[in-house]
Parts: C-alpha cells; sequence; structure tokens
C-alpha cells in the first residue's frame, strides 16, 4: 500500500467549510478582446456541436466547434459557490446560443480548491462518457448544496479512509461523502464508480495534472476565465457573455 500524497492529506487537513473563502469573488470585465462578427458554422450532419468534446492535453473537457475563433476557457472548482453561480445562470445560454452556432469553443478545466472534494467530483467526470462530462459538472454545481454537506458531515469517515489501502481509499470517500449515489442517480453505477475510484494512481495523477496546468497558467481562485488566451477579470455570467459578444459571437 502507498500512502497518498502530501498535497492530498493536506487538503483534507482542512475543514471544507472553511476552504470556501478560496473561491473568488465577482469582479467586472476590463479587458475583453474586440473582435468582427463571426458567421455560425453548422456541425457536421447528424450531430450537434455540444455533442462535440475533447479532452485536451491539461486535461480539460473542450465541447464545440474545434475551430471556432472564439475560445473560452473556465478554470473551476465543482464546490465553489461563484462557479455554482455562472453555471446556474449561464451555461444553458453559453451552449444552445453561442457553442451550438459554433462559433465559441468552451473549455472546463477543474481546479482542486478543495482538496478531496473537487478531486473526487473530477475523478467522477473522468468515469463518465466525455460527452456527459460538463453537463455532470452543472447538475454538481446545481445541487451543490447537498454535494457539499456530504464532505462537511463526514470529515471523520474521510480522514480514517486516506489509511485504506491504495484500491479502497478513495471508493470508500465516495460512499462516505454521498458522491457513489450522487452519480448514481445520474447514470453511473455503484460498480463503475468502484472501478474508477479503485484505480488510486489515476486518481493522484489527476490531482497532479490538475495542478500543474493551474500553475502554469496562474490561476488561483475559481472561477477564472480566459477569452481567446487573455484572462478576464469577469467571474460572472452577465460580464461574460458581452465579452464573447464583443470578440465577435454575435450577428452582423
Amino acid at each position: 500500500m502507498t500512502k497518498p500524497s502530501m498535497f492530498l492529506r493536506a487538503a483534507l487537513a482542512l475543514p471544507l467549510a472553511l476552504a470556501l473563502a478560496s473561491c473568488g469573488e465577482e469582479a467586472t470585465d476590463a479587458s475583453a478582446l474586440e473582435g468582427a462578427p463571426v458567421a455560425a458554422v453548422a456541425p457536421p450532419e447528424g450531430t450537434t456541436w455540444n455533442q462535440t468534446v475533447v479532452r485536451t492535453e491539461q486535461g480539460g473537457w473542450k465541447v464545440g466547434n474545434p475551430d471556432a475563433p472564439i475560445k473560452l476557457l473556465e478554470y473551476g472548482s465543482l464546490t465553489c459557490p461563484a462557479c455554482a453561480a455562472f453555471s446556474v445562470d449561464g451555461s444553458a445560454q453559453l451552449h444552445e446560443r453561442y457553442i451550438e452556432s459554433g462559433r465559441v469553443n468552451y473549455e472546463f478545466r477543474s481546479l482542486l480548491i478543495h482538496g478531496i472534494a473537487d478531486l473526487l467530483l473530477t475523478r467522477m467526470l473522468e468515469c463518465a462518457p466525455k460527452e456527459a462530462a460538463v453537463p455532470l459538472a452543472d447538475q454538481v454545481w446545481a445541487n451543490l448544496e447537498g454535494v457539499l454537506a456530504g464532505f462537511q458531515s463526514n470529515q471523520d469517515a474521510l480522514q480514517q479512509a486516506m489509511d485504506l489501502p491504495d484500491d479502497q481509499r478513495y471508493v470508500a470517500m465516495a460512499q462516505a461523502s454521498g458522491v457513489t449515489d450522487f452519480f448514481a442517480a445520474r447514470g453511473i453505477s455503484t460498480e463503475q464508480t468502484q472501478a474508477c475510484l479503485s484505480d488510486a494512481a489515476a486518481v493522484e495523477a489527476l490531482a497532479e495534472s490538475t495542478q500543474a496546468a493551474a500553475t502554469e497558467d496562474n490561476v488561483t481562485s475559481t472561477p477564472t476565465f480566459f477569452l481567446n488566451g487573455q484572462m478576464l477579470e469577469d467571474r460572472n455570467w452577465v460580464s461574460v457573455e458581452p465579452a464573447l459578444q464583443r470578440a465577435g459571437a454575435r450577428d452582423e
């Protein structure tokens, strides 16, 4: 049996409720790119752009036209209330109005602001078909209060699970926190969850890779958005949507 990394142990040592301050606060956009209107692009016959999903080298999920000239990247935490607010306020519009037009693609990269909770939830997205990952993230955010409660009320069990054998550690955490039941209700069976989380090496590799991507892009809070490679000050939909439009995601 190997011990989990110091990163994971340190992450679990801090109660989840205390870590909520790590989420970013809202700000207004002061740096959106300007661009001419971009023509809509039809998806390949028999598909939709929202069904077009690829995993990126940085561990994200990119949805939409891969050649879209407008690229929106979100570093988000699955346990961050500000990220949840963005999802609730804007996800449907982002997907229906902008991604489906072929003008915009959207990549979600998970940042493990809250350690074990974010890690388990993000690994569960990896357990799902890639086309389901972002919709499942929206489901987590839509039910965030209940998801967080499972972690906040079971700190002792989560701590004890750290000392279990590799193939049991994260399975036990998912069961104790309610993650197993949450995803079972959304089409990922208990058996699938156990198989996915019993691969401790993959779980911990996920922790390292997501941290490395965020460090490279100098991201320290969530949500953080990049529009065509430029970091935005904006953290809410009412500001990000105009930034998309100014960048060209609009009609003539």
